[in-house]
């Protein structure tokens, strides 16, 4: 049915109705009726050279397409990613599978690897993944350590060039700390503002883990903060990424930018031990995060994958953060792809896809589901100030069409066979073979 589906598209022109489909309804604006008991409408959708025209009551279309009541999704945001690290595990391997392990891994393979060119060949090969899937922005934390800063935001300069039109791409710099609060962090917080970046940094210490504050850390944290302020740069940051409970940075954030009255947007991705702390702290804590008007991002693979592993225990908690709590707080939440085929996390395609139907799951996003859809659209693109994630009149008319009628179907398969739509033509593109990689990463074949 598909195969039909993809030729009748192909074959529309640049003015036809897409009938039948059904949008959830976290994901598209203005559109007629109202949800059903999965939080999705169902609607016939006009495109014209390349926009959205319309979205009118089912049945209205006289002609076109028809979806047969599948799903229909827009283009989807990927907003917290490494493409720098993406792929080097078959070349350096986490042997412990642990967050000491995948720091000591990147390291050695930084030092040893990561020139222009093998930083180029393995992020082109990530962004031809997530575009083949159906994503249309990436934020991409770059390490930013001296002297090879300069080298990996050049590279993603000229990425960012290449991919204009097919992927948005935004970079932010991440290193520890201490590291800002140097002539090295003048010279990071330069070089980020040149590129067009976000500023960003790890809340953790050189050498250190996410554990308890130390006592300079509110001086380093409004140094950071000042760097950012002296430049318009917007922060994104990597915060709580334990099981630690003195790991409390997340609220400190929120409290300095309301003190400063930063007027930047702030995004803090992981916060993972939130969801260890008493409940008084971290209703608090919520607070702070939704007054300051903080993103929230959250990497529920990832996380699941590095957090509380212990050679030969049973992990006790799935290492995610207090997500319900802070959607009821009025905060902007969003899930995102995190680390792929690195020491962080050994798996993974950039598929926001698989990125949402695993959320689903480790998060409880289900029953009702009302909503949380945006996690994978709207809301990151909010959190990086660009217009996508959203179906609505006069939209480009990025879409993502699939068979799968309701929640249980969507995700009970992988949608393999979704057709991907960029400007209302179908996408001819498949995910690149990791063979093309085999020259890159030094492998035999």
């Amino acid at each position: 049915m598909m195969q039909a589906l993809r030729a009748a598209l192909a074959g529309a022109g640049a003015r036809y109705w897409l009938r039948d489909a059904r949008v959830p309804a976290s994901l598209v604006e203005g559109a007629p009726g109202a949800p059903d008991a999965q939080d999705l409408l169902r609607l016939d959708v006009r495109v014209e050279d390349g926009r959205i025209a319309a979205l009118a009551p089912l049945g209205t279309a006289p002609e076109g397409p028809s979806l047969d009541g599948g799903q229909l999704w827009p283009g989807l945001v990927d907003g917290h990613t490494h493409l720098d690290k993406g792929h080097i595990w078959p070349r350096r391997p986490n042997p412990t599978g642990d967050f000491a392990g995948a720091i000591e891994s990147v390291m050695a393979d930084r030092d040893a690897n990561w020139s222009a060119r093998d930083i180029a060949a393995r992020a082109d090969f990530a962004l031809r993944c997530a575009h083949a899937h159906g994503t249309v922005a990436i934020r991409t934390h770059l390490d930013s350590y001296m002297p090879h800063a300069p080298i990996a935001w050049e590279a993603f300069r000229r990425l960012r060039e290449a991919w204009s039109g097919r992927i948005t791409l935004q970079m932010s710099s991440i290193c520890p700390l201490d590291r800002f609060a140097s002539a090295e962090g003048e010279e990071l917080a330069d070089i980020v503002a040149r590129t067009g970046g976000v500023l960003g940094m790890v809340t953790r210490l050189t050498g250190g883990v996410h554990d308890d504050l130390p006592p300079d850390f509110q001086p380093m944290l409004d140094h950071f903060f000042a760097l950012a302020e002296a430049r318009g740069l917007d922060l994104d940051l990597h915060v709580d990424e334990s099981g630690e409970t003195g790991a409390r940075a997340l609220r400190e954030i929120a409290l300095t930018a309301l003190r400063r009255g930063f007027k930047g947007r702030i995004q803090c991705g992981h916060c993972c031990s939130l969801s260890l702390q008493p409940e008084d702290y971290a209703r608090e804590t919520i607070a702070r995060v939704a007054e300051a008007g903080i993103s929230i991002i959250v990497l529920p693979m990832c996380n699941m994958y590095l957090q509380d592993r212990v050679a030969g225990r049973t992990p006790r908690w799935r290492g995610v953060t207090l997500v319900h709590e802070m959607r009821a707080a009025g905060v902007n939440v969003s899930v995102a792809s995190d680390n792929t085929r690195d020491p962080f996390y050994a798996y993974g395609d950039l598929d926001m896809v698989e990125v949402m139907r695993e959320a689903t799951r480790i998060l409880h996003l289900d029953h009702p589901p009302t909503g949380w859809a945006a996690a994978a659209g709207v809301n990151p693109a909010r959190a990086m100030g660009i217009a996508a994630g959203v179906i609505r009149v006069g939209a480009v008319a990025d879409l993502i069409a699939f068979r799968a009628r309701g929640l249980t179907e969507w995700l009970s398969r992988p949608q393999s066979d979704r057709i991907v739509l960029r400007a209302g033509r179908v996408l001819d593109a498949m995910p690149p073979d990791y063979r093309e990689l085999d020259e890159a990463l030094g492998l035999p074949g």
